[in-house]
């Protein structure tokens, strides 16, 4: 029936459109032609007329208003989600900013001691690397060696945290396949205003600290941002959020700077609710490029390589009579 009606939307959308009085002379005009062209006014005769009229009146009021109840409901359902999105959003960032609070301040140190503690820093490195050294020779000349090439469980990679980011000493981040979110805690003892901070974003390199103190992060970036569609802004006069936008919309980052720690990439696990907001054909694309991420770290084909490796071999299957071990595939 809904469907039946539906159909001449278009024919009477278009003869309202041609109505400049509205309503009145919308109806006026349906009733001219119900006078010229039909009997209804007197076949029937006026009462009944005037009946069908007022049942038809009745029965549309009703289904507006019931079509408008249940547009305010979805409206308001909707509204409720939305703003329990937000608490839930604002009480982890306040845990976040208590957590940080509780942690010790930053101390400053001189330059003396700055330059003992990198010597330090070398001279522990140096003796790691050699411990390291000997390890692997033993385990070399051991009859079988252990490998961790198929273990997603890779030893010298972090779990990425609850979004898909990592937590870090002097700040955290989190990532979608848009864009990097940083949380920056500032542990000075002084409420931050927009004049005490430095954020500078470049392409590929970004710095963040506080003014008369040493940068925190001071680095190349793992890929290129959109600088234009950077932004920053400060949390409760302690925290720094900087948004970065990825100019590559379609790979995770294995880490915020060079110099951080790896992430396993292979556990990041994003909201199926965040894939399903996805038209069917970005979805997809979506799906391939994370299949195809996973395949290069292991050392295996994309999904393309694998459809040519079976091109290739459907055609050798055709073809016995041809001689393919000298022929080099790259």
């Amino acid at each position: 029936m809904a469907q039946n009606q539906e159909r001449f939307d278009a024919i009477l959308l278009s003869m309202a459109q041609e109505h400049e009085g509205g309503v009145l002379e919308f109806l006026d005009t349906i009733f001219s032609f119900m006078a010229r062209k039909t009997d209804f006014f007197i076949g029937a005769g006026e009462e009944k007329a005037r009946k069908t009229v007022m049942e038809a009146f009745e029965k549309w009021n009703q289904e507006s208003k019931r079509i408008h109840e249940t547009q305010i409901k979805e409206k308001m359902e909707k509204e409720k989600k939305h703003q329990e999105r937000l608490a839930a959003k604002k009480r982890e960032e306040e845990e976040f900013i208590k957590k940080m609070k509780d942690e010790p301040a930053i101390v400053e140190i001189t330059d003396e001691e700055a330059e003992k503690m990198k010597e330090e820093k070398r001279k522990k490195q140096e003796s790691s690397d050699g411990d390291k050294t000997n390890k692997e020779k033993t385990n070399d000349d051991s009859p079988v060696a252990k490998t961790n090439d198929d273990d997603d469980d890779d030893p010298n990679k972090l779990k990425p945290n609850a979004g898909n980011g990592c937590d870090l000493p002097n700040y955290s981040w989190t990532q979608t396949l848009d864009e990097i979110e940083l949380k920056v805690p500032v542990r000075l003892g002084i409420k931050l205003k927009s004049r005490d901070v430095v954020v500078n974003f470049q392409k590929k390199h970004l710095q963040v600290g506080v003014k008369g103190h040493p940068l925190i992060i001071d680095g190349d970036l793992y890929n290129e941002i959109k600088v234009e569609d950077c932004i920053w802004v400060i949390q409760d006069s302690v925290l720094i959020v900087i948004t970065l936008t990825k100019h590559n919309k379609m790979e995770w980052w294995s880490k915020l700077v060079t110099t951080d720690p790896e992430l396993n990439t292979r556990k990041i696990n994003p909201e199926s609710s965040k894939l399903s907001d996805l038209d069917g054909e970005t979805r997809s694309m979506v799906e391939k490029m994370m299949f195809d991420q996973r395949q290069k770290e292991m050392g295996l084909p994309t999904s393309e390589e694998q459809q040519k490796q079976d091109m290739l071999k459907k055609f050798m299957a055709q073809h016995p009579e041809m001689d393919f071990s000298k022929c080099k595939f790259g």
